[in-house]
């Protein structure tokens, strides 16, 4: 089988949803085929350590780049095509089109039969901007295909790529781990450790960062607290927006009934979805379309998990909902309308259950990673 060597900036041990995407998949290809060739994730002696405790655990062999971001520069771009030749890698899959997929004419010239480039929600915002826009048409031209999350990136990259490469544009999106992220995750265990045992706990998942929305529902909880006097929202993972967060709590009187946990081990992240009965992050597009949601995973772990889900409407997030089916899509930013369907699901538990077997149900037959890994192979392998 041909050799694929991966290239990215994006790869753990540095947190995020795109470094989990891509290991992911990566551990779903055969690992004596996969060279991978990341930058290193952060520097002094604790990153360090962290990296190659976490690069010696792989089952495929992994590059680091001396620098912290990885940039299409003739430094880079001669490392890797060297990794190609050494490696007898044939294919070449990009972690993240943008900027990185510009080394592909490189590649080609060094021996890559197949590009495949995989894109996020930045390369949507690339497309609005003239400059960017002229370098996302240069990868789609020189990569054989680029992937897309769901329709809001889709239409966005086809119009600044040009049809021919448009049209080679194939959907790859993230997957969930439906062993891990399941009803029985061991929720109850942290609601009993946080004191919610007996409370109704809306849940966010998420980093704290402004288009995520957790001050939406931070300033939705007046309204819920009205119906539901004993819920609690759990807010869990950190970021830059944690201060205004803890600040805005304390003004709008509900700081009683939001619990931070700061950030969480990803191997915790299951037991602390299960500790919700309802999931909510209304996410919401900020800075005239340039900070914008790619899709929400989250809303397929919570969906996997057994939870339903009320969701903003930021980018592509609707695209991991089945509206009225697995949960609801709200305006981003709405407190009102995000109070009006938590405060719904609260009330109901046989709505909370019909919309989390569905959402279950459903991210068995299409989220799952091996079927998504399934895809990539095809598009890395084909003639």
């Amino acid at each position: 089988m041909d050799k694929t060597l991966i290239v990215t900036n994006d790869f753990p041990p540095r947190p995020g949803g795109i470094q989990a995407f891509l290991h992911n998949i990566a551990l779903r290809l055969d690992p004596q085929q996969v060279v991978v060739y990341a930058s290193t994730w952060k520097r002094g002696r604790e990153g360090a350590e962290a990296t190659a405790r976490f690069d010696a655990e792989q089952p495929f062999r992994v590059v680091r780049d001396r620098t912290t971001m990885l940039l299409p520069t003739p430094r880079v771009t001669r490392r890797a095509t060297e990794l190609l030749r050494a490696h007898g890698c044939t294919a070449v899959w990009f972690g993240a089109a943008a900027p990185l997929g510009l080394m592909a004419p490189a590649l080609r010239a060094a021996g890559a039969r197949r590009l495949v480039a995989t894109t996020h929600g930045h390369e949507a915002a690339w497309a609005q901007l003239p400059a960017s826009r002229g370098l996302l048409r240069r990868i789609g031209q020189s990569t054989d295909t680029l992937t897309y999350l769901g329709e809001y990136t889709r239409s966005r990259i086809a119009a600044a790529i040009g049809p021919e490469a448009a049209a080679r544009m194939v959907q790859l999106t993230p997957g969930v781990d439906e062993k891990s992220f399941h009803p029985d995750s061991g929720g109850a265990e942290v609601r009993a450790r946080l004191g919610l045992a007996d409370r109704p706990v809306v849940v966010c998942v998420s980093r704290l960062v402004p288009r995520k929305g957790q001050d939406t529902l931070i300033q939705a909880m007046p309204r819920i607290l009205a119906e539901v006097p004993d819920a609690v929202l759990l807010i869990v993972g950190g970021g830059p927006y944690a201060k205004e967060l803890h600040r805005l709590a304390e003004t709008t009187g509900v700081a009683d009934s939001v619990r931070f946990t700061g950030a969480v081990p990803w191997e915790e992240l299951p037991a602390h979805y299960g500790a919700g009965d309802v999931f909510a992050m209304p996410c919401r597009t900020r800075r005239g379309g340039l900070d914008v949601e790619g899709l929400g995973i989250v809303y397929l772990e919570a969906s996997a998990t057994g939870l339903p889900v009320v969701a903003g409407d930021s980018g592509g997030a609707p695209d991991a909902v089945l509206e009225g089916e697995t949960g609801w899509v709200v305006p981003g930013g709405s407190a009102e309308q995000a109070a009006e369907r938590i405060v719904a699901l609260l009330q109901d538990p046989e709505l909370r259950r019909r919309m989390g077997e569905r959402g279950r149900a459903w991210v068995e037959q299409r989220w799952r990673w091996d079927l998504l890994a399934e895809r990539l192979e095809g598009l890395l392998h084909s003639s």
